[in-house]
């Protein structure tokens, strides 16, 4: 594998490292939990870390785009999303209040990641 690639793998995997670690501690901070169903929450993870990689901003992977650059500009849907900032409503179902049917009691992704998307 070449510097490049092996750069570029670095860096995809301190993404993913940066993006739990921010999913985690916004959950905490804001009082809401992952979905039940943990492989969701992984590839949500996952998504915003491609996105920071590939766009440098963790844009919701959950939304179509017809101008990407300038929705990254606008920051207003990069995670945490305006939507969920303001009313807590994460429409990727990464941090859910309590009360959700789909809501874990969990604000810790305690499976590993890339051994979740390894399995999908």
């Amino acid at each position: 594998m070449d510097q490049n690639n092996l750069k570029f793998n670095k860096k995809k995997s301190e993404n993913l490292e940066a993006m739990r670690k921010f999913a985690e501690s916004y959950a905490k901070r804001t009082n809401t939990v992952f979905c039940s169903d943990v492989s969701i929450t992984a590839c949500v993870i996952n998504a915003l870390a491609e996105n920071k990689n590939n766009y440098g901003s963790p844009l919701c992977p959950c939304r179509q785009y017809d101008e990407l650059i300038a929705e990254v500009d606008s920051a207003y849907w990069n995670c945490p999303c305006v939507p969920m900032r303001e009313r807590k409503e994460c429409h990727c179902t990464l941090f859910l209040v309590p009360e959700d049917e789909f809501a874990a009691t969990s604000q810790t992704q305690t499976i590993e990641l890339k051994t979740i998307l390894k399995n999908l």
